[in-house]
C-alpha cells in the first residue's frame, strides 16, 4: 500500500459495485461525492452503496458551501466572443433568456468592468452593466454555460453567509448517513470553520476538510489550518481566484504549514483531466502527481477522471503506480529533507515522534501500532514518511475508519472502551491484532499510547516487542 492516498470522486461512470471494488482494488484510498451535483436522494444511494461494498472506504462529501454556480437550466446559451448573456439573481428563469446563479445577493456585490469567469475558468466575461437583479455579461471567449457550473470573480469580496441553509441540510444529511469527512468550500476564515464545527457538535462526525481556493482563503491560511482536521488544495478556483503564475508556489506553501501542525493536506483538480477521455496522460500529468507527493501531500485527488470519465479504473491505477514511484525515491536517504517540525500542543508528544522515528529507522522494526482514540497518534506519525506501515486503533469505529486518511496508516476499530486508569487494553489490542492477521509472530513492532490519560494528554508510552515473545509470555493461541 502507498502511503500517499488517492480521493476518487464517485459519479455516473462509477457508481455501481462493479466499478467500486475496481476503483479500490486499482488504489482508490477515500470515496468522493461532490454535493452539488445530484440529489440528496442519490448521494443517500451511493453512501449506502460504498458502506455495504467497501465499509472501510472513508467517504468525503463536498457540500456546496459558499460556492457561486448556475442553477438547473432548461436551456444553456451558446454564445460567441461578443455576444451578451444576462445572469441574473432571479431564480424563475431557466436560461432561455437569461442564467440564473444560486447566491441571491450577486448583484450587489459586483460593479461593471469586473471580471466573471465561469466552468473552471474556460468562460471569460466582462460585467457591461448592472441593472437590478440582472447582471449584463459580454463574452471574452466564445462557449456554451451550463447547469451547475462555477461562478468565479477574481479578487472580489462577496458578502455571502458563513453558513447556508443548504449547509445545515447538508450537514444534517452527512451525520445521518454517516459520512466521514465533509469539504467545505471557500474557507477563508476560522471563524467560517468553528460554525460549521458547531453545528456538527456535540457529535464529532463529519470532520471538516477546508478547501483552500481563493486569496481570503490565502491571507488566513495558517488560522485555518489549525482549527481544521484537513485541508484541500482545489486548484481549479484557487487558480482563478487568485494568480495562475504562482498556483504550484501557493500549493508547496499550503502544504508546508499544514505539515508543521501535521494536518493531511489533499492535491485536487486536474491531475489526469486530459483521462477523461484519453486512455494515456500528458507527461505534464505524470509530473503534476510526482511533484504532489514530493511536496509532503497527504493525498491526491481524482475529479472528473473517476466521476464522468471513459478510463476511471486506469486513471486510478496509473495514480497509484506514479506516486509508488515517488514514495520510493523520497526513501532514498540522500534524498529525504522531510519537515518534522511541528506546532502542537506539548512538547511531549513531539519528542516521542521523534523517538519513534529513530527507533523505526535503527531498529529493524516492521510495523507501528498506535493506540489512539481521536487519531492524534496517527495523525502526527504520519507526516513523519516512516517506512513502516502504521496500524492505527480506536475504541470508536468511526474514528477508526478516518484513519485510513493518514499517509501510511491503516485504521483499525476495537470493540472495548479504552481506560484512563491502567494499560491492561494494550495486550488485548495486541492479541486481537495478532488473532485478526494484522500481526505475525515474526512481527517486531513498536506501540505507542497515552498512558493514564488527563485533560489534554497525548501519546506519552513507547514499547517494542517481538510478537512471538509477547504469545509465548501470554499464552495467546
Amino acid at each position: 500500500m502507498n502511503n500517499t492516498r488517492i480521493v476518487a470522486t464517485i459519479g455516473p461512470a462509477t457508481n455501481n459495485a462493479k466499478s467500486l471494488l475496481e476503483l479500490k482494488k486499482a488504489g482508490m484510498s477515500i470515496a468522493r461525492l461532490n454535493g452539488s451535483h445530484n440529489s440528496l436522494d442519490w448521494h443517500k444511494e451511493v453512501i449506502s452503496l460504498i458502506h455495504r461494498v467497501l465499509p472501510d472506504t472513508p467517504i468525503l462529501l463536498d457540500i456546496p458551501g459558499r460556492k457561486i454556480r448556475t442553477t438547473q437550466l432548461a436551456s444553456e446559451p451558446q454564445f460567441d466572443i461578443g455576444d451578451i448573456i444576462i445572469l441574473t439573481t432571479d431564480i424563475s428563469f431557466d436560461g432561455k433568456e437569461k442564467v440564473p446563479v444560486n447566491y441571491e445577493n450577486l448583484h450587489n456585490d459586483l460593479e461593471a468592468g469586473q471580471t466573471v469567469l465561469a466552468d473552471d475558468g474556460t468562460l471569460k466575461f466582462t460585467i457591461t452593466k448592472i441593472t437590478g437583479r440582472d447582471i449584463y455579461l459580454k463574452a471574452e471567449t466564445p462557449g456554451c454555460l451550463k447547469s451547475k457550473k462555477g461562478i468565479n470573480v477574481p479578487y472580489v469580496k462577496l458578502n455571502t453567509k458563513l453558513v447556508t441553509e443548504r449547509d445545515r441540510l447538508m450537514l444534517k444529511f452527512a451525520q445521518e448517513n454517516e459520512v466521514d469527512f465533509i469539504g467545505l468550500s471557500f474557507v477563508e476564515s476560522k471563524e467560517h470553520v468553528q460554525a460549521i464545527r458547531d453545528i456538527i457538535n456535540p457529535l464529532s462526525y463529519p470532520r471538516i476538510v477546508s478547501k483552500i481556493e481563493n486569496q481570503g482563503g490565502i491571507n488566513n491560511m495558517e488560522e485555518i489550518i489549525e482549527v481544521s482536521d484537513a485541508i484541500m488544495i482545489d486548484r481549479g478556483d484557487l487558480s482563478m481566484e487568485t494568480e495562475l503564475d504562482s498556483i504550484a508556489l501557493m500549493q508547496k506553501e499550503i502544504i508546508l504549514s499544514a505539515r508543521r501542525y501535521a494536518k493531511p493536506v489533499i492535491v485536487a483538480t486536474e491531475l489526469l483531466h486530459s483521462m477523461i477521455e484519453n486512455s494515456f496522460p500528458t507527461k505534464a500529468e505524470v509530473c503534476d502527481i510526482s511533484n504532489a507527493v514530493l511536496d509532503g501531500c497527504a493525498a491526491v485527488m481524482l475529479s472528473g477522471e473517476t466521476a464522468i470519465g471513459k478510463n476511471p479504473v486506469e486513471a486510478v491505477s496509473l495514480m497509484t503506480r506514479v506516486v509508488a514511484k515517488s514514495e520510493n525515491y523520497l526513501r532514498k536517504k540522500e534524498n529525504v529533507k522531510l519537515l518534522n517540525s511541528t506546532k502542537l500542543t506539548s512538547a511531549i508528544p513531539v519528542a516521542i515522534g521523534d523517538a519513534i522515528e529513530v527507533i523505526c529507522n535503527e531498529a529493524i522494526v516492521t510495523k507501528i501500532v498506535a493506540i489512539t482514540r481521536s487519531g492524534f497518534a496517527a495523525k502526527a506519525l504520519s507526516t513523519r514518511n516512516l517506512t513502516q506501515p502504521i496500524l492505527a486503533i480506536s475504541d470508536e469505529e468511526m474514528s477508526a475508519k478516518s484513519f485510513n486518511f493518514f499517509p501510511g496508516v491503516k485504521g483499525i476499530y476495537f470493540p472495548e472502551k479504552f481506560p484512563k486508569d491502567n494499560l491492561d487494553h494494550v495486550i488485548k489490542i495486541l492479541e486481537f491484532l495478532r488473532n485478526s492477521n494484522e500481526l505475525t509472530d515474526e512481527d517486531l513492532i513498536l506501540v505507542t499510547a497515552v498512558g493514564y490519560p488527563n485533560s489534554g494528554s497525548r501519546m506519552n508510552m513507547i514499547q517494542t516487542h517481538l510478537v512471538k515473545d509477547l504469545a509465548k509470555t501470554f499464552h495467546w493461541k
